[in-house]
Protein backbone atom coordinates (compact mmCIF):
# COMPACT_ATOMS: atom_id res chain seq x y z
CA UNK A 1 0.00 0.00 0.00
CA UNK A 2 1.19 3.37 -0.97
CA UNK A 3 1.49 6.68 1.28
CA UNK A 4 -1.51 8.06 -0.80
CA UNK A 5 -4.00 5.08 -0.08
CA UNK A 6 -3.45 4.55 3.59
CA UNK A 7 -5.62 7.96 4.09
CA UNK A 8 -8.42 5.51 3.08
CA UNK A 9 -9.90 2.14 4.63
CA UNK A 10 -9.19 -0.91 2.20
CA UNK A 11 -12.31 -1.37 0.53
CA UNK A 12 -13.66 -5.33 0.40
CA UNK A 13 -15.98 -5.59 -2.11
CA UNK A 14 -19.33 -8.44 -2.62
CA UNK A 15 -20.97 -9.71 -5.77
CA UNK A 16 -24.70 -10.85 -6.15
CA UNK A 17 -26.41 -14.27 -6.98
CA UNK A 18 -24.92 -16.06 -10.00
CA UNK A 19 -22.35 -13.68 -10.11
CA UNK A 20 -18.39 -13.82 -8.61
CA UNK A 21 -16.19 -10.79 -7.78
CA UNK A 22 -15.85 -10.10 -11.38
CA UNK A 23 -18.52 -8.24 -12.35
CA UNK A 24 -16.59 -5.40 -10.02
CA UNK A 25 -13.93 -5.39 -13.23
CA UNK A 26 -14.82 -1.78 -13.76
CA UNK A 27 -15.60 -0.17 -10.33
CA UNK A 28 -12.15 -1.98 -8.98
CA UNK A 29 -10.05 -0.53 -11.60
CA UNK A 30 -11.95 3.02 -10.90
CA UNK A 31 -11.61 2.72 -7.49
CA UNK A 32 -7.93 1.87 -7.45
CA UNK A 33 -7.19 4.78 -9.71
CA UNK A 34 -8.42 6.42 -7.31
CA UNK A 35 -6.06 5.31 -4.38
CA UNK A 36 -8.08 2.89 -2.83
CA UNK A 37 -7.23 -0.36 -1.98
CA UNK A 38 -9.53 -3.15 -3.03
CA UNK A 39 -10.33 -6.45 -2.03
CA UNK A 40 -13.27 -8.58 -3.59
CA UNK A 41 -14.13 -12.46 -2.95
CA UNK A 42 -16.07 -15.11 -4.43
CA UNK A 43 -18.80 -16.80 -2.12
CA UNK A 44 -19.78 -20.01 -3.01
CA UNK A 45 -21.84 -21.17 -3.82
CA UNK A 46 -23.13 -18.38 -5.41
CA UNK A 47 -26.52 -19.60 -7.05
CA UNK A 48 -28.70 -19.46 -3.41
CA UNK A 49 -28.37 -23.17 -2.88
CA UNK A 50 -27.09 -22.11 0.76
CA UNK A 51 -28.46 -19.67 3.09
CA UNK A 52 -27.43 -15.42 3.09
CA UNK A 53 -26.24 -16.81 6.95
CA UNK A 54 -23.96 -19.36 6.01
CA UNK A 55 -21.92 -16.96 3.13
CA UNK A 56 -22.32 -14.19 5.33
CA UNK A 57 -19.35 -16.40 7.43
CA UNK A 58 -17.11 -16.35 4.13
CA UNK A 59 -17.28 -12.57 4.87
CA UNK A 60 -16.18 -12.42 8.48
CA UNK A 61 -13.30 -15.37 7.86
CA UNK A 62 -12.14 -13.22 4.48
CA UNK A 63 -11.79 -10.49 7.12
CA UNK A 64 -10.20 -12.18 10.20
CA UNK A 65 -7.20 -13.64 7.54
CA UNK A 66 -6.91 -10.78 5.56
CA UNK A 67 -6.78 -7.42 7.75
CA UNK A 68 -5.49 -6.77 10.91
CA UNK A 69 -7.64 -6.64 13.85
CA UNK A 70 -7.15 -3.47 14.72
CA UNK A 71 -7.98 -2.51 10.72
CA UNK A 72 -11.65 -0.94 9.86
CA UNK A 73 -13.19 -1.59 6.49
CA UNK A 74 -15.09 -0.18 4.08
CA UNK A 75 -17.78 -2.85 2.48
CA UNK A 76 -19.49 -2.83 -0.50
CA UNK A 77 -22.57 -5.22 -1.27
CA UNK A 78 -24.36 -5.65 -4.68
CA UNK A 79 -28.10 -7.19 -5.26
CA UNK A 80 -27.61 -9.98 -2.86
CA UNK A 81 -24.07 -9.29 -1.45
CA UNK A 82 -25.52 -6.57 -0.11
CA UNK A 83 -28.30 -8.55 2.23
CA UNK A 84 -25.33 -11.43 3.39
CA UNK A 85 -23.02 -8.24 4.08
CA UNK A 86 -25.81 -6.68 6.15
CA UNK A 87 -25.62 -10.06 8.39
CA UNK A 88 -22.22 -9.98 8.33
CA UNK A 89 -22.08 -6.45 9.77
CA UNK A 90 -25.55 -6.99 11.75
CA UNK A 91 -25.21 -10.91 13.41
CA UNK A 92 -21.45 -11.37 12.99
CA UNK A 93 -19.62 -8.92 14.74
CA UNK A 94 -19.02 -6.73 11.03
CA UNK A 95 -20.34 -3.53 12.83
CA UNK A 96 -17.28 -3.47 14.65
CA UNK A 97 -15.26 -3.82 11.67
CA UNK A 98 -16.46 -1.83 8.70
CA UNK A 99 -16.95 2.23 9.17
CA UNK A 100 -18.59 2.75 5.96
CA UNK A 101 -21.12 0.55 4.10
CA UNK A 102 -22.52 0.49 0.80
CA UNK A 103 -25.39 -1.56 -0.62
CA UNK A 104 -26.29 -1.66 -4.05
CA UNK A 105 -29.15 -2.59 -5.67
CA UNK A 106 -29.99 -4.83 -2.71
CA UNK A 107 -33.35 -6.43 -1.63
CA UNK A 108 -33.92 -4.95 1.83
CA UNK A 109 -37.37 -5.49 1.85
CA UNK A 110 -37.54 -8.80 -0.52
CA UNK A 111 -37.44 -9.16 -4.47
CA UNK A 112 -41.02 -11.28 -6.08
CA UNK A 113 -38.54 -12.57 -8.31
CA UNK A 114 -37.11 -14.60 -5.60
CA UNK A 115 -39.97 -16.72 -5.98
CA UNK A 116 -38.51 -18.20 -8.87
CA UNK A 117 -36.74 -20.69 -6.97
CA UNK A 118 -36.99 -22.67 -3.83
CA UNK A 119 -33.36 -22.38 -3.42
CA UNK A 120 -32.74 -21.64 0.84
CA UNK A 121 -30.89 -18.25 -0.31
CA UNK A 122 -33.71 -16.93 -2.67
CA UNK A 123 -36.56 -18.14 -0.14
CA UNK A 124 -34.24 -15.70 2.01
CA UNK A 125 -35.05 -12.76 -0.06
CA UNK A 126 -38.47 -12.88 -0.55
CA UNK A 127 -40.78 -10.31 0.49
CA UNK A 128 -41.55 -10.69 4.20
CA UNK A 129 -39.12 -13.49 4.87
CA UNK A 130 -38.14 -14.31 8.60
CA UNK A 131 -34.90 -13.58 7.50
CA UNK A 132 -35.27 -10.26 6.76
CA UNK A 133 -37.77 -9.24 8.76
CA UNK A 134 -35.25 -10.20 11.15
CA UNK A 135 -32.67 -8.29 9.65
CA UNK A 136 -34.64 -5.24 9.61
CA UNK A 137 -35.89 -5.44 12.96
CA UNK A 138 -32.69 -3.52 14.01
CA UNK A 139 -31.85 -1.81 10.72
CA UNK A 140 -31.50 0.94 12.81
CA UNK A 141 -28.15 0.06 14.09
CA UNK A 142 -26.51 0.60 10.49
CA UNK A 143 -26.88 4.08 11.63
CA UNK A 144 -24.13 3.33 13.69
CA UNK A 145 -22.02 3.18 10.29
CA UNK A 146 -21.63 5.81 7.63
CA UNK A 147 -24.14 3.54 5.60
CA UNK A 148 -25.69 4.68 1.73
CA UNK A 149 -27.94 2.77 0.16
CA UNK A 150 -27.78 3.42 -3.92
CA UNK A 151 -30.61 2.03 -6.16
CA UNK A 152 -32.50 2.55 -9.93
CA UNK A 153 -36.41 2.88 -9.96
CA UNK A 154 -36.12 1.10 -13.08
CA UNK A 155 -34.91 -2.35 -11.69
CA UNK A 156 -36.34 -5.71 -12.92
CA UNK A 157 -34.24 -7.68 -10.52
CA UNK A 158 -35.22 -5.98 -7.28
CA UNK A 159 -39.22 -6.04 -7.37
CA UNK A 160 -40.39 -3.66 -6.08
CA UNK A 161 -37.60 -1.66 -7.28
CA UNK A 162 -37.97 0.74 -4.01
CA UNK A 163 -37.15 -2.91 -2.31
CA UNK A 164 -33.86 -0.90 -2.04
CA UNK A 165 -34.24 1.82 0.16
CA UNK A 166 -33.97 1.99 3.65
CA UNK A 167 -34.88 4.56 6.63
CA UNK A 168 -31.30 4.44 7.80
CA UNK A 169 -28.58 6.64 6.42
CA UNK A 170 -27.83 7.99 2.71
CA UNK A 171 -29.76 6.64 0.08
CA UNK A 172 -28.75 7.99 -3.48
CA UNK A 173 -31.01 7.37 -6.28
CA UNK A 174 -29.07 6.67 -9.76
CA UNK A 175 -32.08 6.24 -12.65
CA UNK A 176 -30.05 3.11 -15.09
CA UNK A 177 -32.18 0.78 -16.66
CA UNK A 178 -30.86 -2.27 -15.74
CA UNK A 179 -29.68 -4.16 -12.82
CA UNK A 180 -25.95 -5.13 -13.92
CA UNK A 181 -25.61 -1.42 -15.18
CA UNK A 182 -25.30 -0.06 -11.29
CA UNK A 183 -21.74 -1.34 -11.49
CA UNK A 184 -20.78 -0.07 -14.84
CA UNK A 185 -22.46 3.23 -14.82
CA UNK A 186 -20.49 6.22 -14.76
CA UNK A 187 -23.01 7.90 -12.23
CA UNK A 188 -23.07 4.95 -9.85
CA UNK A 189 -19.30 4.83 -9.82
CA UNK A 190 -18.87 8.59 -8.24
CA UNK A 191 -20.95 7.81 -6.34
CA UNK A 192 -19.44 4.79 -4.97
CA UNK A 193 -16.10 6.66 -4.91
CA UNK A 194 -17.20 9.49 -3.24
CA UNK A 195 -18.93 7.44 -0.38
CA UNK A 196 -15.55 5.87 0.30
CA UNK A 197 -13.25 8.76 0.40
CA UNK A 198 -15.62 11.01 2.25
CA UNK A 199 -14.98 11.76 5.89
CA UNK A 200 -17.04 9.96 8.35
CA UNK A 201 -20.07 12.24 10.10
CA UNK A 202 -21.95 10.39 12.89
CA UNK A 203 -24.67 10.16 12.96
CA UNK A 204 -26.07 10.22 10.05
CA UNK A 205 -29.57 11.78 9.33
CA UNK A 206 -31.89 9.89 6.70
CA UNK A 207 -30.54 12.21 3.22
CA UNK A 208 -31.65 11.60 -0.13
CA UNK A 209 -30.08 12.26 -3.02
CA UNK A 210 -30.74 11.96 -7.12
CA UNK A 211 -27.93 11.17 -9.70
Amino acid sequence: MNIENQQFNPVLLIHGIDDTEAVFHKMRANLIQQGLSVHALNLVPNNGDVGLDELAKQIADYVTATFASEQRLDLVGFSMGGIVSRYYVQRLGGINRVQRFITISSPHHGTVVAYGSRRPGCVQMRPDSIFLKDLNSDAITLGQLDFTSIWTPYDLMIVPANSSQMSVGREVIVPVPLHPWMLTDSRSLTVVTAALKEPIKLPLLKKKLSH
